[in-house]
């Protein structure tokens, strides 16, 4: 029996990224150690307050190369010439030279950089008079020309503003700077400051057809991730969700979310939120804390605050988030660490920025934690002292697609094919709702009505479990399976003697949770080892052992149209809950 609601459980003998019901990890069978690294640029010339973006490239003993930007230690000789950051980018403060060094372990590497004391003329913005429907992004860059004749992109470092919020919104924050939300039709002015220079340019936001308004982008492994928390991370599912002030004003985008179908709720960590003030939900006299834990021992930590939040085009909802922060409540001490052991501080650790989950509930915990303070997930903090307490329903962290005025029966998820051996990304749709609008019809497909714990019925290999369910955030296909049948790495992943591009076909039946329908669902599992060391990062044949029941993950859903049926609602597939493809 599940012990949480909120995430499935599994059991692998390694998990690195454990998304919220699957794992991911590298292979440990063949051992390689870093041999070199290499800093680019390798001779980079700047003016005084800008930026340059380094990248470190590593090259290991068995000659794979890969990108480790993200992983190795930043630093600069010279701290007064120029800074750099955990994520490799370098800002330049005075004139003069300093060393850039990325190191790993004993290995390093290093480049020169170059602050020349060239001065800012003038300022030009791209793109110009853009144009972009409600409810999507634009990113914009800014170009500095200097002194000496010299043009470089000062997109990171400039002061961005919109003359009207309300219309669209524009980050200067790291990671997200120039990157405009569109919230409103009408128009804005777009200004980037910079040294006592600034440039416009226009920004019309237009309306958005009824059949784009409830589509949400997926990138597999692509623009949507970000490098910093995808090392290693296959089969990563990313999209991008808009949170903003209770009151509707200040909103950040935010990328890097995994998209979870095993999981309700957004959880955001606190560092991506910048300069947002949201609404802390209350326990009696205390704040609201929740405990989120993962099936490799790790955990999300922190409080429960209220935001508006836009997914597409839809209209901005008020909705209880996870605020990820380890340090609430002061988690460090022993007393509030036996709370949450584990408790992740980063989204580095984590593998992710955020998680939308948009499973079969509504809430995350549901009427246990309604009538049990001992339920495991909520907690009411008082300074530095935390202990169970009771959430009503209306206060627990809760799938904001089920809070839409129209399209809130459920989701329908869509990734194309990938073909044996693997491809480098993939792009997908999210679209809200099912049979609401004229992109979202559940023509042909076929539902299998699940259990109030979001399970189905499996049977594979004479053997049948009840504790079966579709989940997006799992990286692999996760089920049961004898050495004899499928041979495993040592980190628990399936490793049958195939080359490349080659799979072991297999097939197993699921039915819903009173036994009716039934369907057969064929699928392919291939070495891990070899596609891990592929290059590739997406992939429909890998699959990894755990005890139970038979959790389709993220391989699962490509080439399929697979519907998501939220709990007490209805559509022409019936009442959910229910899995449909």
């Amino acid at each position: 029996m599940r012990l949480n609601r909120l995430f499935v459980l599994l059991v692998l003998p390694l998990t690195i990224f454990s998304g919220c019901g699957g794992g991911g990890g590298s292979s440990a069978s063949t051992p390689k150690t870093l041999v070199s690294l290499a800093v680019t640029p390798t001779n980079p010339s700047l003016a005084a307050g800008t930026s340059q973006q380094f990248s470190a490239t590593g090259t290991f003993s068995d000659n794979t190369v890969q990108d480790l930007t993200s992983s190795v230690n930043w630093n600069s000789s010279s701290v007064g010439v120029a800074t750099i950051d955990s994520s490799g980018r370098a800002l330049a403060a005075t004139a003069g030279t300093t060393k850039i060094t990325a190191a790993s372990g004993t290995v390093t590497g290093a480049a020169n950089l170059t602050v020349s004391s060239a001065t800012l003329l003038s300022l030009a913005i791209m793109p110009a008079d853009s144009s972009v429907t409600q409810g999507a992004a634009q990113q914009f860059s800014a170009t500095g020309t200097f002194s000496d004749n010299s043009s470089q992109d000062i997109t990171a470092t400039v002061a961005w503003s919109s003359s009207a919020p309300s219309v669209a919104t524009i980050s200067s924050l790291a990671g997200s700077s120039g990157r405009a939300s569109s919230l409103a039709v009408g128009s804005t002015t777009i200004t980037a400051v910079s040294g006592g220079r600034a440039a416009s340019t226009t920004l019309t936001v237009t309306r958005a057809s009824s059949a784009q308004v409830n589509v949400v982008p997926i990138t597999v492994n692509g623009a949507l991730c970000s490098s910093a928390t995808s090392s290693g991370y296959f089969n990563k599912p990313c999209v991008s969700v808009t949170v903003c002030n209770p009151d509707g004003s200040n909103c950040q985008v935010i990328n890097d979310i995994l998209l979870d179908t095993g999981s309700y709720g957004l959880r955001i960590f606190q560092s991506a939120l910048g300069t947002l003030t949201l609404s802390q939900e209350s326990a009696g006299s205390g704040s609201l804390a929740e405990c989120v834990e993962y099936a490799d021992g790790s955990a999300n930590w922190g409080a429960v605050q209220v935001a508006s939040v836009i997914l597409g085009g839809e209209p901005a909802i008020q909705v209880p988030i996870q605020v990820i922060n380890s340090s609430f409540g002061n988690l460090a001490s022993k007393t509030l660490r036996r709370l949450c052991p584990g408790a992740l501080a980063t989204p580095q650790a984590a593998g992710f920025t955020g998680i939308l989950g948009v499973g079969l509930l509504t809430q995350d915990c549901g009427a246990d934690c309604v009538s049990s303070p001992d339920a495991g997930n909520y907690y009411a903090c008082s300074g530095t002292s935390c202990s169970g307490t009771t959430v009503a329903l209306a206060n627990q962290v809760t799938n904001p697609v089920a809070l839409l005025p129209t399209d809130n029966n459920g989701v329908l998820v869509q990734l194309p094919n990938v073909p044996l051996g693997g491809m480098s990304s993939a792009n997908g749709s999210l679209t809200l709702g099912i049979g609401t609008r004229s992109n979202n019809g559940p023509a042909g497909a076929t539902a299998y009505p699940a259990n109030g714990n979001a399970e189905f019925t499996c049977s594979f290999q004479g053997s049948s479990s009840d504790a079966s369910f579709i989940d997006s955030g799992s990286n692999a296909l996760y089920f049961p399976a004898s050495t004899g049948l499928l041979p495993q790495d040592s980190s628990g992943f399936f490793a049958p003697s195939l080359a490349l591009g080659s799979a072991q076909s297999f097939s197993a039946t699921n039915s819903g949770y009173l036994g009716t329908p039934s369907g057969t669902v064929w699928f392919n599992i291939g070495n891990f080892d070899s596609l891990f060391n592929s290059g590739n990062n997406v992939f429909s044949d890998i699959g990894g052992y755990q005890a139970g029941g038979f959790d389709w993950g993220l391989p699962f859903f490509f080439g399929r149209n697979v519907f998501i049926g939220f709990d007490g609602t209805s559509s022409s597939l019936g009442r959910g809950p229910y899995w449909a493809y």
